[in-house]
């Protein structure tokens, strides 16, 4: 996906994400959306704001706003289910409609590359690249380049007025 001549990913389009069924997909499509990319987990304190993320998503889609979700256990193993449970338990209990991807690493040396580069792209408090909890958001433009990191106790109603900006 990444340009030959440059080896460094410049946009959200250089990335793949894999569905909870295994199939890797681009994310090219995702150029020319506001896209919020959230690490969840199922059974954590912020598992809640999955409501949320729901309501900014049905809010702002129809205007080319996404939230893509992946689920990731590497925090208190608080996502410890399959793809197909963790999907169940997110359709039922929040009646989620946006894509959840399947499960992956926000951390360390088997990240998924698309959250190193989120994480170079905009660092956390004091310039810290590690993602440090469940629920850590990533805005992105029209254009795919990030446009800012919000902690895990933002909660997606306070994200409102940057994404209004950016639609």
């Amino acid at each position: 996906m990444t340009d030959p001549r440059n080896s460094s990913p410049r946009t959200i389009a250089d990335f793949q994400a894999t569905l909870p069924s295994g199939e890797a997909i681009s994310l090219a499509d995702r150029l020319g959306k506001v896209v919020l990319v959230v690490n969840t987990a199922s059974k954590c304190g912020f598992t809640p704001q999955y409501e949320g993320l729901e309501a900014l998503w049905r809010k702002y889609r129809e205007r080319g706003f996404e939230v893509i979700a992946f689920p990731c256990n590497q925090f208190g193993k608080q996502e410890p289910g399959s793809s197909d449970e963790i999907a169940q338990f997110c359709e039922v209990n929040f009646g989620l409609s946006f894509p959840l991807m399947g499960k992956v690493e926000v951390n360390g040396e088997s990240a998924d590359p698309l959250f190193d580069w989120l994480k170079a792209q905009a660092t956390g408090l004091l310039g810290s690249k590690a993602i440090k909890w469940n629920f850590t958001k990533f805005l992105i433009d029209r254009k795919g380049q990030v446009v800012r990191r919000y902690a895990p106790t933002d909660k997606p109603a306070s994200l409102e007025k940057d994404i209004e900006k950016l639609l």
